[in-house]
């Protein structure tokens, strides 16, 4: 029988990929449930391409238009709301659920999905910033998979794949360094969004783009590493590697290492979390080595204070990475909007983790709260 799948944020650029992977798999994957936050044409014409059972958009304004233009498809059933996309990842038909959501919103349904004991293939990267410890323990104890969908942590499984058993003595996180890699501290004085949002490499939604190019998207893999691996955040080691080709590698302790390749294409292992421990065919580019040459640098912490940032906040564990993950989606917002600048992104943040109050416990109800001071705090801040 065909795998349901339930994609979160079926909109963005994780979840189209992922449907064009499904696409090619009509055999083996059929969509389930289809989910955005306010792109309600795009969700709408996805429903008619792919006939899921449920759409679901979480900004409840514009449940009325989606109604609409779905119909003349009553098989079609739409909800709003975000208890309708805790209570969508719970229906008994599905089999996997891809977390393609941006930002803090993709915790609660993660959370609702892994105690349905749903296969997780995660490509939101705050859920385990903010809760890794929570959704880890929960993983345990429902007994539910956990697979990675970044490029970086699926090549990291990837590498991990046969060798479980053995001892990791580092692993190497690869980054491209973003659209500001050369430039000196006067020049990250004048950049704009726009600038920011000319990734290199990768084509990516706004949100993550700017991250990549403060770096602080390479801290949130950093502790997402962490928990996904059980690798402590001291044995992980961020290389810029401007290329793109090496996504991520492990070092042994006999001192080797294993590395993935390959060309810069998300549905690789959006496809991988789907079918391992298959690996399917897939249409699109090959990596040509011939043609490629491959440079590892150290990532500037002055210039990228983020990434230190994020390490602190590993470092001080319990709701620390919370705390950051909420301030910078405050700051990352602002910057696009015009509200602050490249590099006093990262000073509010770290005026906010001075500030936020420090929990070394948390459970749910105190991330909900910390979320919520880091969000103030920051934006107090960003405004004065």
């Amino acid at each position: 029988m065909k795998k349901q799948i339930c994609i979160l944020g079926s909109t963005g650029s994780i979840g189209t990929q992922a449907l064009d992977v499904i696409r090619q798999h009509e055999d083996r994957y059929e969509v389930y449930c289809l989910t955005a936050n306010n792109r309600v044409k795009e969700l709408a014409e996805q429903a008619r391409l792919f006939r899921p059972a449920a759409v679901v958009i979480a900004n409840e304004a514009h449940y009325e238009e989606l109604r609409n233009l779905l119909s003349d498809l009553p098989d079609i059933k739409v909800y709003a709301g975000k208890e309708a996309l805790d209570q969508i990842v719970e229906a008994e038909p599905i089999d996997m659920v891809l977390t393609a959501t941006v930002g803090f919103a993709g915790l609660s349904p993660t959370i609702h999905a892994i105690r349905a004991r749903k296969k997780i293939c995660l490509a939101n990267k705050e859920t385990l910033v903010v809760a890794g410890e929570l959704i880890v323990r929960l993983a345990g104890e429902y007994h539910t998979d956990i697979l990675p969908v970044d490029s970086e942590h699926s090549a990291i499984f990837q590498s991990l794949v046969g060798d479980a058993s053995n001892e990791v003595e580092k692993i190497l996180l690869t980054c491209s360094g973003g659209p500001f890699r050369l430039f000196t501290h006067e020049q990250l004085t004048h950049v704009t969004a726009a600038d920011a949002l000319r990734h290199p490499t990768w084509d990516m939604g706004a949100k993550i783009t700017i991250d990549s190019a403060t770096l602080m998207n390479k801290g949130f893999e950093v502790i997402e590493a962490k928990w996904l691996f059980g690798i402590p955040a001291g044995q992980i080691e961020v290389l810029i590697h401007p290329q793109s080709i090496v996504h991520s590698a492990v070092q042994y302790v006999d001192g080797s290492v294993k590395a993935q390749l390959g060309v810069p294409d998300m549905r690789l292992p959006i496809q991988y979390a789907f079918s391992f421990p298959e690996r399917l065919p897939l249409q699109g580019d090959r990596l040509d080595l011939f043609d490629k040459r491959l440079e590892f640098f150290r990532p500037d912490l002055t210039k990228f204070p983020c990434l230190s940032l994020a390490f602190e906040a590993i470092g001080k564990g319990g709701n620390m990475p919370c705390v950051l993950n909420a301030a910078n989606e405050i700051v990352n917002e602002g910057f696009r909007r015009g509200q602050c600048s490249f590099l006093a992104m990262g000073d509010i943040i770290g005026q906010t983790m001075s500030r936020c109050t420090f929990d070394a416990t948390p459970d749910y109800g105190v991330y909900l709260q910390t979320d919520a001071e880091a969000r103030r705090i920051a934006t107090e801040i960003m405004n004065q």
